[in-house]
């Protein structure tokens, strides 16, 4: 299949063709958490490169829980107007722009001086590094009905603002994919125990938000298709949530893979092994979709226009290219124009696993921002300069964000 043929929706939109910008943690709002002039800069490069679907890095839905202390936040319209600029710029290339909502779970920074909330007390475990995220506290049930009200309430203010769709975000180890994983929810009441009460917030987000949209909105949930750790979140939990979500009026289903704790969306299992480099959950995913009735996207490694056909070609719907389109954001224009382009980040093999994951996050986030500055990328950039200038900038964001939340 061609990945340039277009791609029609359940609830009746289309896309112009099968590859999408992938979400990446961009960590450029301004100092009151809104969009401005970066990322309006960055989304521009994005929208002249001719994918169909530009999907948004993390909005978080509680100004309290942030993944990261430069992310956008939308939980009233106080800068409602800066997100249909957003929008608009997003869209002026003939795009869909799809805005994904999140909430961290456990996985906050400690130093932003917020209580993390989590299904459970369970602590991220990542050696010496486990410090830098925040003790969480099991939510009570009053926590997670504001939970849920939250994603409906910035889902609601996305379209009021000009997005196309919403994505909500069950993976990679946040609140909603927390709750999916019996290491994580450990609880013994409804929202806990058996799959169907541990799937319970994913499906009530779900209804939550469709209620409050428009039917022509379009509405994706990205989830694990595993967690990558013993005893998880696994394939089989994946298929059986699928059919649930089936009997939902889902629009696209993004399968991926992992969490801060076993990075398997960069590359790496749990233990350490290296994924394949591209299309690292295709196999999976193929076999996920055959139960899945919505179109389904896999992300993870893809940078070959030849690796997005078999992806295609596999029968999964739409293909997810994130680090690729941070190198090179015209490569879905250069594949149409019959360049043969295949950008890449030098590997990253140092042995402390968690550090290489910051390391290679700090490297996708470094040419982000040069983008969002009007300049080129510099793929070559030294894994370490990368890390150690993305670490000056958290600590500056959060001395910003500690301020303006009083704390």
């Amino acid at each position: 299949m061609s990945p340039f043929q277009s791609l029609h929706l359940p609830n009746g939109q289309t896309l112009g063709n099968r590859i999408a910008k992938a979400a990446m943690e961009e960590n450029l709002a301004d100092g009151q958490q809104a969009p401005d002039r970066a990322l309006f800069r960055l989304y521009q490069a994005w929208a002249e490169g001719e994918a169909g679907l530009l999907l948004t890095g993390n909005v978080m839905i509680d100004r309290r829980a942030m993944t990261g202390p430069g992310g956008v936040v939308l939980e009233d319209e106080r800068h409602l107007e800066r997100f249909r600029q957003w929008a608009s710029i997003g869209r002026a290339g003939g795009a869909h722009v799809w805005m994904q909502l999140n909430h961290p779970g456990r996985q906050t920074l400690a130093n932003l001086g917020q209580q993390a909330l989590a299904p459970s007390a369970v602590a991220l475990d990542m050696g010496s590094f486990s410090k830098m995220f925040a003790e969480p506290k099991p939510m009570s049930e009053a926590d997670i009905e504001e939970v849920i009200q939250r994603f409906a309430t910035s889902a609601a203010l996305a379209e009021k603002a000009g997005f196309s769709g919403v994505q909500i975000h069950a993976a990679h180890g946040y609140l909603l994919s927390q709750f999916l994983s019996p290491l994580t929810n450990r609880r013994s009441d409804h929202w806990g125990g058996s799959l169907e009460n541990r799937a319970r917030l994913l499906l009530a987000v779900v209804d939550a938000v469709r209620k409050v949209v428009s039917p022509g909105f379009c509405v994706a949930v990205k989830l694990n298709s595993a967690d990558f750790q013993r005893g998880g979140f696994d394939a089989d939990d994946a298929r059986q949530v699928i059919q649930w979500l089936n009997e939902k009026p889902i629009d696209l289903l993004e399968l991926s893979g992992g969490s801060y704790e076993a990075p398997a969306m960069q590359g790496e299992a749990r233990d350490g092994r290296t994924l394949a480099r591209e299309a690292y959950f295709l196999d999976m995913a193929k076999e996920l979709a055959s139960v899945a009735r919505m179109p389904v996207m896999v992300t993870g490694g893809i940078r070959r226009l030849a690796i997005v056909e078999q992806v295609l070609d596999s029968g999964i719907a739409m293909a997810g290219i994130g680090t690729a389109l941070a190198v090179e954001p015209q490569l879905v224009k250069h594949w149409r124009e019959g360049r043969d382009s295949h950008p890449q980040l030098p590997p990253i093999r140092w042995k402390r696993k968690p550090l290489a994951a910051l390391a290679n996050m700090a490297v996708v986030k470094f040419q982000l921002q040069r983008l969002s500055r009007g300049r080129k990328t510099r793929p070559q950039v030294s894994a370490l300069l990368a890390l150690v200038l993305d670490r000056f900038y958290i600590a500056r964001r959060t001395r910003q964000y500690r301020q303006a939340m009083g704390k």
